[in-house]
């Protein structure tokens, strides 16, 4: 049996980031708790589909991800939209963005460069809080293990009420949010339908071979002028 290798780690305010690689797959963890893995992208992969399936891919349009992690829901936005759409990805941690473009080049990393991709380096809740009002066609937030504040305190916000206004406000009429999560949460569910969107919880399997979904998906599309709604 090969052994596990760890290629590379950063400490941050959240804790300590590792990469590492075990017989051609790659994973990432949270002070040894793993966050992610590469043959488990399939709720990665639903989430960069599900996200953009409103896009009419013959007009110009603008995708927020939040969250890079290994590339996958980014190869799935790409895949998906028109040639027309510009994809910001917002990643705070600067070494998640070098691990793709070194380690990770010949899994998802060369899509950084593609000619649609924008790469902020930045925390997506500040990005989302100085963007204009009517941005986004779609975001898509995978940022934690979940609508709750894991990997940064400060991502706490974006699951709070008024973090969901702030989307709302940075959507355009019709755009639709898309948050990954590990499990069910209601209570993340409830805000969004207060706040006027139509919401849609989606299982997810976390790799094409499961048996029964493990994931949450929460689909929550902002209906012309309910912005306002309270």
């Amino acid at each position: 049996m090969k052994p596990r290798v760890k290629l590379a780690e950063s400490t941050f305010t959240g804790g300590i980031l590792s990469l590492a690689e075990h017989d051609g797959t790659y994973s990432i963890s949270l002070d040894g708790k793993e966050l992610m893995h590469s043959r488990a992208n399939a709720s990665e992969l639903l989430l960069g589909s599900l996200g953009v399936a409103r896009l009419n891919n013959e007009t110009d349009a603008r995708v927020l991800i939040g969250g890079l992690g290994l590339g996958f829901t980014l190869k799935s936005v790409l895949e998906s939209v028109g040639d027309k759409t510009i994809i910001e990805v917002a990643e705070m941690i600067p070494e998640v963005i070098e691990w793709n473009r070194t380690y990770l080049k010949n899994l998802n990393g060369s899509l950084l460069d593609h000619p649609q991709v924008e790469i902020r380096v930045m925390d997506v809740t500040r990005l989302i809080q100085q963007a204009e009002t009517n941005t986004y066609d779609a975001i898509l937030m995978d940022v934690d293990n979940g609508p709750n504040a894991m990997v940064c305190e400060t991502n706490a916000s974006l699951y709070s009420k008024n973090g969901i206004r702030s989307i709302c406000r940075v959507l355009k009429n019709d755009g639709r949010l898309v948050v990954w999560s590990a499990g069910p949460d209601q209570g993340f569910e409830k805000r969004l339908g207060r706040a006027g969107l139509k919401v849609e919880a989606v299982r997810a399997k976390a790799h094409s071979g499961a048996k029964s979904p493990s994931h949450f998906l929460y689909v929550a599309d902002l209906q012309h002028n309910d912005k306002n709604q309270k």
